[in-house]
């Protein structure tokens, strides 16, 4: 693939837009088996609130009986 190729290559994907959802995702999960459904953690993540909604869920699950 050239320079030209590329570029018209990286210009047809931009047609499409973006793809919002998450059954791409869900199909790669099942494929691999749905490892996701046996993990016994939560992640919590983003740029604000990680730690306040770390304590809000550890004080809830602690709570209703779980070892937090």
């Amino acid at each position: 693939m050239d320079y030209a190729q590329a570029r018209r290559y990286v210009a047809g994907t931009l047609k499409f837009g973006m793809k919002l959802g998450l059954e791409r995702m869900q199909a790669l999960m099942a494929e691999l088996g749905n490892p996701q459904d046996h993990l016994k953690f939560i992640h919590i993540a983003g740029t604000n609130g990680k730690g306040s909604t770390s304590m809000y869920v550890a004080c809830s699950l602690a709570s209703a009986g779980f070892r937090v």
